[in-house]
């Protein structure tokens, strides 16, 4: 009985596996042809049955960008760079770069010059955009002949991009397409502030550029341009158009800690692009010395949408002011808002408050050229419970250095529309002529990119700026420089006296004589004989900036200018030399001016009295370096020289303007013998330039009008006098270096 039930077992079994069999390879079988059926359509081929895996209808799919699907081999060999450009943007141009969609050949015939589009009748434009405008037209790279063009801007604003504002200029698409000059974009530059709109806020500025380049605010390291755009700063409409204020760190604080570890204050997105980062600020905010304050009162309906903290959030936001916060903060937070840029970025670099950025994506203005690592703290949104400690591990040293630099990027590059114009055009002319392109210290390090022009020269030792940095020591030999307009008529005219005092000078390598008489040159016997050479050189055009040309002839960096009625000892001229060694990148000379504000007026005033302070030190005895020939002749506009060689009068008033907008510093005045004054009002050469009345009208007026134009008052107060060591010291006049001075 038990044998026949384990036959009986065993038969049911056999049976069940049979019938398992046969059913199961009927499916397989079935399930195969059907793929092979698919695979004949599709001309694929696969590989044996033992490689299939069970295919699940709703498996992951791999992590790869939709525009590499195509050749999945690329995934392993591309580049970080190679994958952003191969990206879809909103730009057709995406893959431009300057050897790809700019034409260098226009630009090297004529150099660098920019034309601007006339505008167009009917068409409105806004204050900010013809602020960039007449930046352009009023800068040195200005052309209004198009043939003469390297670089064109539009007329048509273009600055507002975004279809709900009321600047928004509708049909532009059409309007930039009829531009006969347009090609495609080639060799044009366009500039933008907003684009996009609600809700994406995308970087489409609403028509084709094709191969213009873009100076665009906000803009992110995606759509950006390698070496081709250039991001600018999102500034206000109240930006001022030349000049602007400077920083506000006055002195430099040990420690450099404030009221404030960090500080914020704008507004909270309840949803939407942009909402993310200050939704999360109460979590950091600590009511002390991190204060994150945002509100949600801002929108028609955003008390329909607010939620349960806006009525603390508000509150809170309105104890505080803003600028008493901006003013007492070491770091100033700077999160992105609808868009990437934001308004926070310039108030804080002005307020010498040290950006955190917090911006996950944003390229931040002229990257190409600052290193933002020397005035920000760059954050990550994603680590924002992480700032505190942050920056709270930053040494007091480099928070000092953070520090400067905001105020000398700000003052050098951002402080005005003019400024950001003439950067992103400079950068731009970098690019085409790459063999006198700024490096990265001239760009970092002050006076900045945009006064040191690379066509001068190639090396940082010929600038007067970097002697430190180079270890190098500043001149030992100087070119004295003397401006004659009277005929030489005898041989006791006090030009002749001076040109022996200063080659007698052991610093003294040449003497120039820059004839603007109106008579003609001398003979060469006329002129003494004196151990240096003298090279008498006739003045272009006989106007008065011909004596600031920078003359070939002048092969020292240390120039003495000299009024030929100048009458200075060759102590004094040593004495004076000696001092300008150690401030090589200043004016140090003798006759002091100074200027005020003259409130009945409302205008500068300009002052020869002699009073406890100055500004100024005339060019007629003054040593300087022979860059600011270059920089006077170069970098100023047509209509200040114009008006110096009219007036015959104020060149040296324009060039202690510009040599302090250039040091934000003031002139160095040195020992003045007392009778000074008097001695040079007796010469008759020009007696009558000071005491004529218009004369000294004609000065007040150029320093209004160079003021106008410089957007600001560059001119700087100083009570120093450097006199030498024991100068008027109750010892032995043998144990004084300079015992002449004391005599005169």
């Amino acid at each position: 009985m038990q044998a026949k039930k384990r036959y009986f077992i065993l038969l049911s079994a056999g049976s069940c596996l049979a019938l398992l069999f046969y059913f199961g390879g009927l499916q397989f079988r079935a399930s195969r042809s059907r793929r092979e059926e698919h695979s004949g359509r599709n001309g694929l081929h696969h590989p044996s049955p033992d490689h299939f895996w069970p295919r699940f209808p709703d498996a992951l799919r791999p992590f790869v960008p939709w525009d590499q699907l195509e050749n999945e081999d690329s995934i392993v060999h591309i580049s970080p760079r190679q994958k952003r450009d191969a990206n879809s943007s909103i730009y057709k141009g995406k893959k431009c770069r300057m050897e790809s969609c700019f034409d260098f050949t226009l630009c090297k015939k004529n150099g660098f010059k920019v034309y601007v589009y006339p505008q167009q009748k009917g068409e409105k434009i806004a204050e900010s955009y013809q602020n960039i405008l007449a930046a352009i037209e009023g800068s040195r790279f200005y052309t209004s002949d198009p043939s003469q063009a390297c670089l064109f801007v539009l007329s048509l604003d273009t600055l507002d991009r975004d279809q709900l504002s009321p600047q928004y200029v509708h049909n532009l698409r059409s309007k930039v397409q009829s531009l006969h000059l347009w090609n495609n974009g080639r060799n044009h530059l366009i500039f933008n502030l907003y684009s996009g709109t609600w809700p994406d806020y995308t970087e489409d500025v609403g028509f084709d550029i094709g191969q213009a380049m873009l100076a665009k605010a906000s803009i992110s390291t995606e759509n950006f341009r390698p070496n081709f755009d250039v991001s600018i700063p999102l500034f206000s409409k109240d930006h001022p158009r030349t000049g602007g204020e400077r920083g506000f760190l006055k002195f430099n604080t040990i420690p450099p800690l404030r009221k404030y570890m960090l500080v914020f204050k704008g507004k909270r997105y309840l949803t939407g692009i942009g909402s993310d980062t200050r939704n999360a600020l109460y979590h950091v905010h600590n009511g002390e010395d991190v204060l994150l304050l945002t509100t949600c009162k801002h929108g028609k309906d955003w008390q329909k949408h607010k939620d349960s903290r806006c009525d603390r959030d508000n509150t809170e936001y309105e104890k505080y002011d803003y600028r008493e916060m901006l003013h007492n903060a070491t770091f100033c937070l700077v999160p992105r808002g609808r868009r990437l840029g934001s308004f926070r970025f310039l108030e804080a670099l002005q307020a010498a408050c040290v950006p955190v950025m917090l911006s996950n994506g944003w390229e931040l203005p002229f990257s190409e050229v600052i290193n933002w690592n020397q005035a920000a703290v760059i954050g990550d949104e994603r680590l924002l419970l992480q700032i505190p400690s942050t920056i709270r591990s930053i040494h007091q040293d480099k928070i000092l250095a953070l520090r400067q630099q905001t105020q000398f990027l700000w003052e050098a590059y951002f402080s005005s529309v003019e400024k950001i114009v003439l950067t992103t055009l400079e950068i731009i002319q970098d690019r085409i002529f790459k063999h006198i392109s700024r490096n990265s210290l001239i760009w970092n390090k002050h006076p900045g990119g945009l006064f040191v022009l690379p066509q001068y020269s190639s090396y940082l030792g010929d600038f007067p700026y970097y002697y430190a940095n180079l270890g190098l020591k500043p001149p030992s030999k100087f070119t004295a420089v003397i401006h004659a307009v009277t005929p030489l008529v005898s041989q006791s005219q006090p030009v002749l006296k001076l040109l022996m005092a200063a080659a007698k000078s052991q610093y003294c390598a040449q003497i120039i004589v820059l004839w603007n008489c109106d008579k003609p040159l001398p003979a060469k016997h006329r002129w003494p004989a004196t151990t240096v050479p003298v090279i008498v050189i006739e003045g272009e055009s006989k106007v008065m900036s011909s004596r600031f040309l920078p003359y070939d002839n002048i092969v020292t960096d240390a120039v003495l200018s000299l009024d030929e009625d100048t009458v200075l000892s060759t102590t004094e001229v040593d004495f004076a030399f000696t001092v300008w060694q150690s401030f090589p990148e200043r004016i140090v000379g003798y006759p002091a001016r100074s200027h005020f504000w003259d409130n009945s007026k409302e205008r500068w005033g300009y002052t020869s009295k002699w009073t406890n302070d100055y500004s100024m030190v005339l060019t007629g005895a003054a040593i300087y370096h022979k860059y600011y020939h270059y920089l006077y002749t170069h970098y100023l506009p047509a209509s200040l020289k114009n008006m110096v060689d009219q007036l015959a009068n104020c060149e040296d008033i324009l060039m202690n303007f510009l040599v302090s907008a250039v040091t934000k510093l003031p002139p160095i005045k040195v020992t003045q013998k007392k009778q000074y004054k008097e001695t040079m009002m007796g010469q008759t050469s020009r007696a009558s330039r000071w005491a004529d009345p218009d004369h000294f009208a004609q000065r007040q007026s150029c320093m209004n009008t160079f003021a106008s134009w410089f957007g600001y008052m560059p001119l700087i107060h100083s009570q120093m006098r450097l006199d030498p060591v024991l100068f008027k010291d109750q010892v032995s006049i043998l144990r004084k270096k300079y015992r002449d001075i004391e005599r005169l």
